[in-house]
């Protein structure tokens, strides 16, 4: 570790001692160390719960379990024997730059924050929970009440309708690495630890208030419904090519819809459906309410020409844009292959590929990201046991 840490890695010379599984938890301590921080993962031996978690090479290795414990090292433990317990306990507690623990393990009197607090009163600990009254939930479970499944979907489908992003164990686990380099910050200036309970369900129905699906509800007695690919309250349609690629198309502005129109030659048709209808283009809400009309209009102009027609006459408007693409063509596009987020990683077990870091840049560095270890690498240097 530097021993002046840079803007980019603020938390250098900080060790956070993470006991977890699955996605939010390992998230955040991936998140704090490339910020800078020693992040050592501990694991029951074996392995958690998600070692061997989908997707895997053809060789079974977890890419998945990798791909979210970049820069770690690894620890494992007997997690249910007394001694592994104290071995780990000593982890959390002994060292000084440590004291913090980040876990999705519940339950856990050992792992408690009282217990551990007596040992280390300045301890900062962040313990992720399903719900708040410390009963179970995973992402898809809590997703399943937000709403946002049977709003999801083609307009004249029934059912719920998941996404396919875990968005709620992403926010969470963002949300967890802020809130430890916040306990940090009251650490260094108090002395003071923290004991946090960050309930994925919360995070959930946090970001759902904050977007005013809740206040809609409320407020207004409103159901959302369901749009397919259109975009709530403005005009944004998804339009087809001559060689049946496809785009998503937003007209956020006045400006922006104009350029819809002049690039489609729909002018005049689109005047005359706004005197047959009484209505002002120029509203968002209006663009909204007839978007099934002008979409009828502008469809037409995208059918009779190629993707590459299409993205080049896109690419001279202020038009908001992008061409749906597989996860393989985004793999081998410029914006993954030339973007400085990415940089080539070797990692046993799994193979060389482009993995990313932060995605901001700090005076214009990307740190670049560190291998995952081995399951268990780091527990002979640093329990003094051997590996499993």
């Amino acid at each position: 570790m530097s021993e002046h840490p840079s803007a980019g890695q603020p938390l250098s010379g900080v060790r956070v001692i993470e006991v977890s599984s699955f996605v939010a938890a390992p998230l955040a301590g991936m998140t704090l160390g490339q910020l800078g921080a020693d992040v050592i993962r501990v694991d029951p031996l074996g392995g958690a719960a998600d070692r061997h978690r989908w997707p895997l090479t053809e060789d079974g290795e977890s890419i998945y379990w990798t791909g979210l414990n970049k820069g770690k090292r690894s620890v494992t433990a007997d997690l249910r024997s007394p001694e592994g317990q104290r071995a780990v306990a000593g982890l959390i507690t002994d060292d000084p730059a440590g004291g913090i623990l980040l876990t999705n393990m519940s339950g856990r009197s050992w792992l408690d924050h009282d217990t551990l607090a007596r040992t280390r009163p300045d301890l900062i600990s962040l313990e992720i929970r399903g719900r708040a009254d410390g009963s179970a939930a995973v992402d898809y479970t809590v997703n399943a009440a937000t709403g946002f499944p049977l709003v999801t979907g083609p307009a004249d489908h029934c059912g719920p309708v998941n996404h396919v992003l875990p968005a709620w164990d992403v926010l969470c686990g963002l949300y967890a690495a802020l809130a430890i380099t916040n306990a940090l910050r009251h650490r260094e200036s108090t002395g003071e630890g923290s004991r946090i309970v960050l309930p994925l369900e919360d995070v959930a129905l946090a970001t759902t208030g904050n977007l005013g699906f809740l206040a809609e509800a409320m407020l207004c007695g409103r159901q959302r419904p369901r749009l397919g690919n259109a975009l709530y309250g403005q005009y944004g349609q998804t339009v087809t090519s001559r060689d049946d690629a496809t785009f998503m198309l937003v007209t956020l502005t006045r400006r922006h819809f104009l350029d819809l129109t002049a690039l489609t030659g729909r002018d005049q048709a689109v005047e005359a459906l706004a005197t047959a209808l009484d209505a002002d283009f120029t509203d968002e809400g209006t663009r909204y309410r007839y978007r099934d009309a002008l979409a009828a209009l502008f469809a037409p102009w995208f059918a009779e020409h190629t993707a590459d027609e299409i993205s080049n006459a896109l690419s001279q408007t202020s038009i908001l844009w992008e061409r749906y693409r597989t996860f393989a063509e985004l793999a081998a596009d410029p914006r993954v292959t030339e973007n400085p987020l990415f940089t080539a990683l070797h990692q046993p077990g799994i193979g060389d590929y482009l993995a990313p870091s932060l995605p901001m840049s700090v005076d214009g560095f990307h740190p670049a990201p560190r291998p995952a270890p081995r399951l268990g690498e780091h527990t002979t240097d640093l329990l003094g046991a051997d590996e499993p």
